[in-house]
């Protein structure tokens, strides 16, 4: 359900750098359609070290 929303809520990022205004824009557009992914990379990265460094201590 989650991948659903986020399809429908993606914005068009061609449009965006087609209209932008320099290059530090499409930095800053891709940047931002980027970083959601590393952030939850990032927190699925940190549940699966703390859940194995529980089983380990057990």
């Amino acid at each position: 359900m989650l991948f659903l929303i986020s399809l429908l809520l993606q914005p068009n990022i061609d449009e965006k750098i087609k209209n932008a205004p320099d290059n530090g824009y499409m930095i800053g557009v891709w940047i931002g359609y980027v970083l959601p992914f590393v952030v939850f990379a990032g927190l699925a990265w940190l549940l699966y070290r703390k859940a194995k460094k529980r089983q380990d201590e057990l």
